[in-house]
């Protein structure tokens, strides 16, 4: 049988543990939940608690875990990372792992639309460019639509026995889905979409997230970048130590320019053919061809290893050379 508890007579009435009945005339057990619950967080209720916690964090401790009960909890604690690069072209560790090319960039053009102050404009000491999204104009005006892509560039030194580079600053820009370049094409000339700067990591590493280019006549589709020593040096072209351009396969293009998003880029590439015969890669693009993995659907994650020698010197081609027709 279970003991009903009996109160206990105080001059100010019938108590339980120290407080009063709610309900005089009934029993201990028949208060109500607001007595209830006055009881259950006394103090040595509080205790007792607090001691069975413990003792259930001692035995956890204790318990051998199973390799199915630790998968579990990282993937409850931790979003898997590889799926949130399948979704968001986000770059997980392995994508974006510190490896470092053995040969100097090969020194490419510039082109005709660099904004970097060699030809009309320059966007290098504008507000906010120093940014990893690139997809929109820095002052809030349009967004450029396209397939996500994200894109690492791991650079190292080879003046410094080809460790990484960190501190370097990187500057890129490339054309729109439509072909088009902000700041110079007439239809976006008021836009700074697709163009950033970014400053390496411990490991050498920036990561910009943009689109994937479009085609248009006469290049291979590309981004274009520079790399300066470091931040502040990144305000003035003539600072750069590496200009040089990143190429795409033509299998991951056939797939994104098979969308309604790239007009006239599969037939831009066609007409082309071939890296090989591209004015800026047909002397090779092995050092500057990017790695890329995903879809047009979820978008794509590229990287490319950038070693520079800035012992060596780095010249600006002549603003125009290399660039293709005018978007």
């Amino acid at each position: 049988m279970t003991r009903i508890p009996e109160p206990d007579q105080t001059p100010l009435g019938p108590a339980y543990e120290g407080r009063l009945l709610d309900r005089p005339d009934d029993e201990v057990v028949d208060q109500g939940a607001s007595f209830d619950m006055r009881t259950l967080v006394s103090r040595r209720n509080v205790l007792g608690i607090v001691g069975l916690g413990a003792g259930a964090v001692a035995l956890a401790a204790c318990a051998p875990q199973t390799a199915a009960s630790t998968a579990t909890a990282t993937a409850t604690a931790t979003p898997s990372a590889t799926a949130t690069a399948t979704a968001s072209a986000t770059p997980t560790a392995t994508a974006a792992a510190a490896a470092y090319a053995s040969e100097e960039i090969p020194q490419e053009t510039n082109g005709p639309y660099p904004a970097d102050g060699t030809n009309g404009v320059d966007v290098l000491n504008q507000s906010g460019i120093v940014r990893s999204d690139i997809r929109s104009s820095l002052d809030g005006g349009a967004t450029a639509e396209g397939v996500p892509l994200t894109f690492t560039f791991t650079l190292s030194d080879l003046a410094n026995g080809n460790a990484a580079y960190a501190g370097a600053a990187v500057y890129v820009w490339h054309c729109d889905a439509a072909g088009l370049y902000s700041m110079y094409s007439d239809a976006v000339i008021d836009e700074t979409y697709l163009r950033g700067i970014q400053v390496a990591d411990a490991q050498g590493q920036v990561t910009f997230t943009t689109i994937v280019p479009g085609c248009y006549t006469g290049r291979w589709t590309h981004i274009h970048f520079e790399v300066y020593p470091d931040a502040a040096s990144a305000t003035n072209v003539s600072n750069q130590i590496a200009t040089s351009q990143v190429a795409f396969p033509q299998d991951m293009l056939d797939a994104v320019y098979a969308l309604d998003t790239y007009p006239g880029s599969a037939r831009n590439l066609a007409q082309i053919g071939s890296l090989s015969n591209d004015n800026v890669f047909s002397d090779g693009w092995d050092l500057e061809m990017g790695t890329f993995t995903g879809d047009p659907s979820t978008g794509y994650v590229g990287t490319l290893a950038v070693a520079i020698d800035a012992t060596t010197q780095a010249s600006v081609s002549s603003p125009g050379g290399g660039g293709g027709s005018r978007p």
